[in-house]
């Protein structure tokens, strides 16, 4: 079964010119980030994640919230890419590929760390901030805890005064518009859709790989069970990515 997915995935890859990655929670789980909840040791054992998700939650007390953010970074600063993030660098460099863009919505660094070079955040950065009001970009060096602490007073903006907050997309709060359309391009315009680590259920980026599917786009996913996108998918791999990328990018680069 394993070397019959590999060969579908050679198949539907090796011409293509153009890839899109679009890439979930599970792309980044062999580096050691599963989600957000990995974020919740000591002080934060018994804490509703959501509750650190909302601009509501901030506007009321950002002193817990920007601990639990600066924490959150200091463990994805942490974390090495895994193989899968640097087969998609790789893929970038086979001679008859003119592009891979990823798509992720992840708030990780990861995938710039591993090499590729075009990159969209459809949910945002931990390592971006930016003011609450005025959403001036914060320039300044910011100190990430050693370990995790109850609350942290984040600084101000040196324009309007107000705090600075991470640069992270909360329940309720539109993705940026930019990057939106950037994905949407990709999604529009790629040869191949490969879906890595992702359920599928978060509303609305899970809606984007419907319009490659739309347009009779091939579409590998690579998750070890199946999801919410599985129906649209040429192929369905059920592996994980530091497994399945290595693989598939090795055997193209052995084609060229």
């Amino acid at each position: 079964m394993w070397d019959a997915q590999l060969e579908r995935a050679i198949t539907l890859t090796q011409q293509a010119r153009r890839i899109h990655v679009f890439t979930g929670a599970g792309m980044s789980a062999e580096s050691g980030l599963d989600t957000y909840r990995d974020a919740q040791t000591g002080v934060w054992s018994n804490v509703d994640p959501q509750a650190m998700a909302s601009i509501d939650a901030w506007a009321k007390d950002p002193e817990p919230m920007w601990a639990w953010y600066l924490w959150r970074a200091r463990l994805a600063s942490e974390a090495e890419p895994n193989a899968g993030h640097r087969a998609i660098a790789a893929w970038q460099q086979l001679p008859q590929v003119d592009e891979v863009i990823v798509t992720t919505q992840n708030i990780d660094d990861l995938h710039e760390r591993g090499g590729s070079s075009h990159v969209t955040h459809l949910h945002g950065s931990l390592f971006r901030f930016r003011c609450t009001i005025c959403s001036r970009p914060w320039k300044a060096p910011i100190d990430y805890p050693d370990q995790p602490v109850e609350r942290l007073t984040p600084p101000t903006c040196p324009l309007c005064h107000n705090p600075i907050r991470p640069g992270v997309v909360w329940f309720g709060e539109p993705l940026p518009n930019h990057d939106w359309q950037r994905a949407e391009s990709a999604m529009t315009n790629c040869d191949v859709l490969i879906i890595v680590g992702t359920s599928g259920v978060v509303y609305p980026a899970a809606g984007l790989p419907r319009l490659a599917a739309a347009l009779g786009t091939p579409i590998i996913e690579i998750s070890p069970e199946p999801t919410e996108l599985s129906d649209i998918a040429t192929l369905s791999w059920r592996s994980t990515a530091a497994t399945a990328l290595p693989q598939l990018v090795d055997s193209l680069a052995g084609l060229t």
